[in-house]
């Protein structure tokens, strides 16, 4: 793109906001000269912050807002009761074409319900998606969903497989991906009743469908696009961040004395890396919505805002929206 991508930053979202939410966003900025980043939220703390760093040049500004959502508050209340919060005023930002996408750490549920309000959802999408590349798990391979939707029907099945297909081709670069559905079986007659209706659907979409796969197929990397519902790809991902965790606690006692200390924290370093997807990877992308929206863990700190804003920027140069719809519109 020859002009810069302007990127809406909720500030006030997250763990460790707004400290590592500005710290992430003067990283981006200082490191990338095709981007300009809003921070959105309590001036006043954004401004402190900002303090901290030399942002002479930078390609930052600041959009107060004077509210923010709390983790644990009921996202449609919290937004009714807080029109003036972080996350509301940075996805006008997106709607009045001030900013070409909106990045949030902050409540998955508040993000997800004010893209859905504020931006509107994509002709044919009952239920936008959060999916991401699974990172160095299994290179080449994104799954959908992640977790935003525990509940689906076969169709909402089938509208993640064409997100992530046209998720695989623009924003990981495979021109022909795979897909398959997630199952207790690779024959075609295994699953429960709505993956095994999903399958029939498969069948005739405008994609390379292989068939099922099992869960031990994931890191092989058998299928660049893995659908599965968000209640199965929420316990997967939370299974694989628990098992990193019990694992590198394990190998940091038995290789202690056997190992210099800088090679036990790199092994178990990469550890991390392998199983903490969405940590590494700075999030996910909310699709099925009409604009570029990015969700992170609220845990993200520095380097995952850096790499959810660089993420963020490749999904609208890419025009990854448009390519949806009209995938979409194919089937």
């Amino acid at each position: 793109m020859d002009k810069s991508v302007k990127v809406a930053l909720d500030a006030m979202g997250g763990d460790f906001a707004p400290r590592d939410i500005v710290e992430g966003a003067v990283r981006a900025a200082s490191g990338d000269d095709g981007i300009e980043i809003i921070l959105v939220g309590a001036e006043s703390l954004i401004r402190s912050e900002l303090a901290k760093y030399d942002v002479s040049g930078l390609p930052l500004s600041i959009v107060n807002a004077s509210q923010a959502v709390r983790d644990g508050e009921p996202p449609v209340a919290a937004l009714r009761h807080k029109p003036d919060a972080s996350i509301l005023v940075a996805m006008r930002l997106v709607k009045e074409g001030q900013a070409d996408a909106m990045i949030s750490m902050g409540s998955t549920g508040a993000v997800m319900v004010s893209a859905i309000q504020i931006l509107g959802k994509l002709e044919g999408v009952q239920r936008p998606t959060v999916g991401t590349s699974l990172q160095d798990l299994a290179p080449g391979t994104v799954m959908f969903d992640m977790g935003a939707n525990s509940d689906c029907k076969p169709r909402d099945l089938f509208n993640f497989a064409i997100i992530g297909h046209a998720f695989a081709r623009k924003i990981i670069g495979i021109e022909h991906p795979t897909v398959a559905l997630l199952s207790n079986g690779a024959e075609e007659g295994k699953g429960n009743k709505v993956t095994k209706e999903a399958y029939q659907l498969f069948q005739k979409g405008n994609f390379n469908f292989i068939g099922n796969v099992e869960g031990d197929d994931i890191p092989k990397g058998k299928a660049n696009v893995i659908i599965c519902d968000g209640f199965v790809g929420n316990i997967i991902t939370k299974f694989c961040e628990g098992l990193g965790d019990v694992l590198g606690e394990r190998l940091q006692v038995s290789l202690e004395g056997q190992l210099a200390p800088e090679k036990i924290s790199k092994i178990t370093g990469e550890l991390f890396n392998l199983t903490h997807v969405p940590d590494v990877g700075g999030g996910g992308l909310i699709s099925g919505v009409d604009g570029v929206v990015w969700i992170g863990h609220g845990r993200s700190q520095a380097p995952q805002l850096a790499e959810a804003i660089r993420q963020a920027r490749l999904a609208v140069e890419t025009n990854f929206v448009r390519e949806l719809k009209s995938e979409l519109r194919t089937g």
